[in-house]
């Protein structure tokens, strides 16, 4: 058979990284919107979302890929993947309704024998619940990565693949389109691959809840967690890719829905749930450690202190900033004078009532009482620590992340406070 024609619905940053995926492995591709605003904005190079590699992407397959807010244009396609991104609320619970609204626009526009594959993460059940033809309906897990999307989309681990007869042969053009991507593809039912995405997340919320508590443990004895993680590493029952990195709690949404969604299917069908609402505490608990070492080692000493704090965005190479640890720092700030820089969210006043901006990194440096690192970019790991202290008007740095040189932060007579570790005092 001819190469298949793939098609896209929902251009947001799942649908347009997947897009653009799928055009870099040599497919053609209809990119599709309902949004004729933003479909004109894409067309512009104006795109909806932050990830490294995508703009590149778009415009080194462009002449593969065709964007339109005209869903008859999906009539070419032999394949159509319903792929919005799913909105939570405050509860981080889905909105459900754009998805299965685009799948019945897109299943009355495609031919016949066209498959349909939803992509956008649902709970167990969603995908059997939808109209049409079993046999050409599918659910595939995305396992993308803010930051890391196009990598990922175009070199996945496995394709898991929800259907109604998984005992089944696929159809040609979904086997053709898989296959050319050289992973493992595991069929499965439905429920099965859309528990699947929940339980990859669950396993990593698990993992990052440990290092974080480990963490903590370290910072109080004189440990170090630095020094522990490449021996579990070298355990096998751990393994080299484990997430043992402690962080600022678990954010973005994606972690957050998926805990949530465990604790609902736990409620509604009488099973246990007791350790995921304690990572969820736990997370809250851990998101405000910056604001914990500020208190101590500021708030209580310096009046009327200026911050500095680098990042707004809830993790690097990205925009968003869902559940940020740094906006919620920016809240509880809410009394005291702070400057901010992030490369790429914008300070908004709803931020902070007393929020100035700052041009680059060491702007927001100048007359700080204390340097918080809340986004471990790029950026601020070119920074000299010299050049901070020249700015600082105090001399405390709080990098969660050890973004910074902490042997050239203590030289330049800065006292460091770090994730895992005791805090370090420069020598007098």
């Amino acid at each position: 058979m001819s190469e298949p024609v793939i098609g896209f619905a929902g251009l947001t940053h799942l649908g347009l990284v997947s897009a653009a995926a799928a055009a870099a492995r040599g497919f053609d591709v209809i990119a599709f919107d309902p949004d004729r605003a933003r479909v004109a904005s894409i067309a512009r190079g104006e795109l909806p979302v932050v990830e490294p590699d995508l703009p590149q992407r778009l415009d080194k397959h462009r002449d593969r890929l065709t964007c339109t807010a005209d869903v008859a244009a999906l009539a070419r396609c032999d394949v159509v993947y319903v792929a919005p991104d799913v909105p939570t609320d405050e509860a981080s619970a889905s909105d459900l309704a754009p998805v299965r609204t685009l799948f019945e626009m897109v299943a009355g526009a495609v031919a016949s024998e066209a498959v349909l594959v939803v992509l956008s993460q649902v709970p167990p059940g969603f995908t059997r619940s939808l109209p049409g033809p079993a046999e050409r309906r599918f659910y595939q897990v995305e396992t993308l990565i803010f930051g890391r999307a196009v990598d990922r989309a175009l070199h996945p681990e496995r394709f898991i693949l929800g259907c109604a007869e998984p005992s089944l042969p696929l159809p040609p053009s979904l086997a053709t389109y898989l296959g050319a991507f050289g992973c493992p593809v595991l069929p499965m039912r439905y429920e099965s691959a859309e528990l699947a995405k929940i339980s990859i997340n669950v396993c990593l919320v698990a993992s990052v809840s440990a290092a974080n508590i480990l963490a903590e443990v370290c910072e109080r004895v004189g440990a170090d967690w630095s020094e522990i993680v490449p021996a579990l590493r070298l355990d096998r029952r751990i393994g080299p890719a484990a997430y043992l990195a402690p962080g600022l709690g678990i954010a973005g949404g994606n972690l957050e829905r998926d805990l949530a969604t465990v604790c609902r299917l736990a409620e509604q069908h009488g099973t246990e749930a007791a350790v995921v609402r304690a990572w969820l505490a736990d997370s809250e608990y851990r998101r405000d450690w910056a604001l914990r070492q500020i208190h101590a080692r500021v708030l209580t000493r310096v009046a009327d202190p200026t911050l500095a704090v680098l990042g707004l965005a809830y993790k690097e190479n990205t925009a968003s900033t869902k559940n940020s640890a740094s906006l919620a720092l920016l809240a509880a700030l809410a009394p005291f004078r702070v400057r901010v820089y992030d490369p790429s969210v914008a300070p908004r006043p709803e931020f902070h009532p007393q929020l100035a901006a700052a041009a680059t990194p060491l702007e927001a440096c100048a007359g700080g009482d204390a340097l918080i690192v809340m986004t471990p970019w790029d950026e601020f790991r070119a920074l000299r620590a010299d050049a901070i202290a020249a700015r600082l008007r105090g001399r405390t740095v709080i990098d969660p992340y050890r973004v910074l040189d902490a042997a050239a932060c203590l030289a330049a007579g800065l006292d460091l406070v770090v994730l895992g570790a005791p805090a370090r005092e420069a020598p007098p």
